[in-house]
């Protein structure tokens, strides 16, 4: 992948001063800063976990989106993640990007963490691994991985200021964890900083965590990077370790660092260090042999989409199967009724800076579709509820007015067009001047914070943003917008909503308009509607955004449904079904970063709508598809339910693969899913209702996830690790080896596939101490391995394990602590599925620290 030969410390001592000053800040949003005298071009990053979207939000290059990392998670499949890994990272080599800012390891505390779909479980030790692997299929690659965000950055309430106060038992057991075990399996050469305070100081200048434990004592060997407008100081964050602030131009380094220098605040060393640690990732970048400043191209062949399938299949737990429904067979399911609100509109991921534009999504209803004319069975759908947070993004149904393909145009003025740019009426017979410049687009929800030729357009600027809308069917339409900017929406030159003067909403990262709404009537299957948006960005601009915007534009439409007649519609065609099957779920607007939810329920009439079909059709699947957990209040009358994560591009048909049974499923919960939100062990302690004073205490302390759940004695809707198959399992012969006095040990066991059908099972190991000094889990996740096995096929399989199995943190002492005594390990297929118990013995205590 190119070659070595770059030589860190030679180009160091050729940089003068202010080249490494430079150096320590970013080139605009995706780029480092080149220093061509000596030979340092640009370096590219690209956003996020589960794809590549390269260097623009705004007319980004397509992608593949992989599965929600939630749902990696849930595969238990450490070869899986690790072929993710390389999807990605050939995404990235085709968008010519050396640093992927990937994967997200923080846990999931709360079911209402906003990026809890990024993440890939509530327990340590799983993350860590699964992390662990991806890492090594990107790297493989020559792209850089960023693990992030270091650390307990678990929700989005106040996210650039609250402090996470956690004791350092639970800071060091649980929310560390994660990142230690994957810097010790997989070497990540760059990791990202959080945007929070840990226990009141921002972590961006916390030496404490970035060099005393990250670097010194677990001996991390790569680049910090901040996370985006994560730097809040000069001095500190370069003395605590922060090596590149992102992204540029510089807000706290440039002229201030040489200011502190000046005041010896700071001094040449301290520049050298972080210039150091760049330049290493530079190295890397050098030798991959990706180009700099290379084409944004994007992977889609049959290889890419195989993968993608495989992933969005073995991502789905079956939860309940109760009456032996699935597999979906061609002697019982002549017709399928397809119902919700998740159904028709595919929805491969979660939303914020995880979104991306897909190079093609197969929704669940056309994966099933395909798939019933394999039987020959007949698929016929309704939506029965809608479940939107805004209304669908109009993409497949507008034209651009200029050459009539799909998407919209988009024209910018620096100087006001006209007078009357934002009157009660416009005329579009009118013509206004020759734009500065303009530029197609493909969709309705425009972020313009990149993308834009900045040569020609003024930070300050009025934009036109025009399409025609073309119906699919007769009917009233709802029609929504929300706005970064002050604007207007005109339907065919009328003033139909009006945001001039309108104040902060929810959109954009929190920089837009509040979602407004109205009703265009009567409109025609196939006829044309001229939608135009104009846009003054004057007042916002001097509100001081953020980061670099030039405004944003977000348009969504949909036929309007009535709630009752939606539902009775939905049963009608339930009952004169074999099968029906209900899609239900969340999507980026619910679940996204900046903004966590506000409780676990499904939204509008949506509990309703499953709650009438079960009662009208004693054959219905029932398909959850949300990236964290949700409240059911229906769970005891669906006998068939799947939990379907976003799956990414190919999410329709490997839920399909599921359904037919093309695909055994395979998948187990890496989240607890709780039957109400008050169970959470992190209730109420969490976002906006357990803010005090600017922090968050994190009182469960340890007893995070299941753990929290079992100390209580409490039942969750469905345990840590449960997951079903089309095959039956059989486990025995469990052994242990004697514990060395390292901490080392094994277990080994039997499973065996007492069924006709091959499938594939997760075996879980699970430690308990009960001698410990401390308080402690009841069961702790320490092992985990998933078996393929043929019908009537059986496998010995060992798992090594060592002192990380047996240890607590002790706070009074700073180290870990393997204590003697009995520890006794129990085997299952889910946290509460134990088959196997034994117990062993580690015959005197020792201590550690670092990894």
């Amino acid at each position: 992948m190119g070659n070595d030969e770059f030589n860190v410390e030679d180009t160091l001592n050729q940089l003068t001063l202010p080249e490494k000053i430079k150096l320590l800040t970013g080139q605009g949003w995706w780029h480092t800063e080149s220093i061509p005298r000596v030979g340092i071009q640009s370096m590219r990053l690209s956003d996020g976990p589960n794809g590549a979207r390269g260097t623009r939000f705004f007319n980004g290059v397509p992608s593949s989106c992989l599965p929600a990392s939630s749902g990696l998670g849930s595969s238990f499949d450490v070869e899986l993640a690790r072929k993710v890994g390389e999807a990605l990272g050939d995404e990235c080599r085709a968008k010519s990007v050396h640093v992927s800012l990937a994967p997200t390891v923080n846990i999931q505390r709360s079911p209402l963490g906003g990026r809890g779909f990024e993440s890939f479980s509530e327990d340590p030790y799983l993350n860590g691994t699964i992390a662990a692997a991806y890492i090594n299929g990107l790297q493989s690659k020559g792209v850089s991985s960023t693990i992030k965000h270091f650390v307990a950055n678990d929700q989005e309430f106040e996210r650039f200021s609250i402090s996470s106060d956690v004791s350092e038992r639970a800071l060091r057991e649980i929310y560390l964890k994660p990142f230690q075990i994957a810097i010790k399996e997989s070497n990540p050469w760059a990791l990202m900083s959080a945007y929070n305070r840990v226990n009141g100081l921002h972590v961006s200048e916390n030496k404490r965590l970035l060099t005393d434990i990250l670097r010194n004592e677990w001996g991390f060997k790569g680049t910090i990077i901040s996370d985006w407008i994560g730097v809040y100081s000069t001095t500190g964050s370069i003395k605590a370790g922060l090596d590149l602030e992102m992204p540029g131009p510089s807000v706290m380094r440039g002229k201030a660092v040489e200011r502190a220098l000046i005041a010896q605040k700071l001094t040449i060393k301290d520049i050298d260090e972080r210039v150091i640690k760049i330049l290493e990732l530079y190295k890397h970048a050098e030798a991959s042999g990706i180009p700099f400043d290379g084409p944004e191209g994007f992977i889609d062949t049959p290889k890419q989409r195989q993968v993608l399938r495989t992933a969005a299949a073995d991502t789905i737990v079956l939860l309940k199967n109760e009456k032996g429904l699935l597999p979906l067979s061609a002697q019982h399911s002549k017709k399928i009724a397809v119902i919700g609100p998740n159904a028709k509109y595919g929805t491969p991921s979660g939303g914020g800076s995880a979104s991306l534009r897909s190079t093609y999504t197969v929704s669940p209803l056309e994966g099933i579709t395909e798939a019933a004319k394999e039987i020959g069975a007949e698929v016929t759908y309704a939506i029965g509820a809608t479940s939107h947070k805004y209304l669908p993004v109009l993409d497949p149904f507008i034209r651009n007015p200029q050459d009539g393909n799909p998407g919209a145009l988009v024209q910018f003025w620096n100087a006001q067009p006209s007078d009357d740019f934002l009157a009660d009426k416009v005329d579009n017979r009118k013509t206004l001047p020759k734009a500065d410049w303009s530029t197609a687009t493909y969709g309705t929800n425009c972020l313009m914070a990149d993308g834009i030729d900045d040569t020609k357009v003024n930070t300050i600027c009025w934009i036109r943003y025009s399409t025609k809308f073309i119906p699919d069917e007769d009917g009233d339409y709802d029609i929504g917008m929300s706005i970064a900017g002050s604007g207007n929406l005109y339907v065919d030159g009328q003033l139909t909503i009006d945001l001039r003067n309108s104040p902060p909403g929810g959109t954009f990262f929190g920089l837009g308009s509040p979602d407004v709404r109205t009703v265009l009537k009567g409109l025609k299957k196939n006829e044309e509607y001229a939608l135009e948006v104009r846009i003054a960005n004057k007042e916002f601009i001097e509100r001081g955004p953020p980061f670099i915007c030039w405004g944003g534009v977000r348009l969504g439409g949909i036929k309007q449904v009535d709630a009752d007649a939606a539902i009775k519609e939905a049963v009608e065609l339930a009952e004169k079904s074999d099968v029906a099957i209900v899609i239900v779920g969340l999507n980026g607007d619910w679940e996204t970063e900046g903004n966590d939810r506000c409780d676990m329920e499904l939204p509008g009439s949506t509990n309703r709508l499953v709650a009438e079909v079960l009662k009208a059709n004693t054959s219905v699947v029932v398909v959850n598809q949300t990236g964290t957990p949700v409240r059911m209040p229906w769970v005891h009358e669906a006998h068939t339910l799947v939990q379907d994560f976003y799956g990414g591009n190919e999410l329709g048909n490997g839920l399909a693969d599921i359904l037919f049974g093309k695909v055994n499923p395979s998948a187990k919960l890496s989240i607890t899913f709780p039957k109400r939100l008050e169970d959470s062990p992190s209730y109420p302690s969490f976002s906006d209702k357990g803010q005090e004073a600017g922090k968050i205490l994190y009182n469960e302390g340890i007893f995070v996830g299941y753990r929290g759940y079992e100390i209580r004695n409490l039942e969750p809707l469905f345990p840590f690790g449960h997951g079903l198959s089309y095959s039956d399992f059989e486990y025995s012969a469990l052994e242990v080896s004697s514990v060395t006095s390292k901490g080392e040990f094994s277990v080994s066991f039997t499973v065996a596939n007492k069924s006709t059908i091959d499938g594939r099972e997760v075996v879980q190991v699970y430690i308990t101490d009960p001698e410990s000094t401390l308080p402690k889990a009841v069961k702790e996740l320490k092992g985990f391995a998933k078996i393929a096995l043929r019908a009537n096929e059986h496998k010995t399989t060992k798992i090594e394990l060592n002192r990380d199995a047996l240890a607590y943190y002790d706070e009074q002492q700073g180290c870990w602590v393997a204590e003697k005594g009995v520890f006794r390990i129990a085997v299952g297929a889910s946290l509460q599925d134990i088959r196997l118990k034994i117990e062993t013995v580690l015959e005197e205590t020792f201590t550690w620290r670092g990894l």
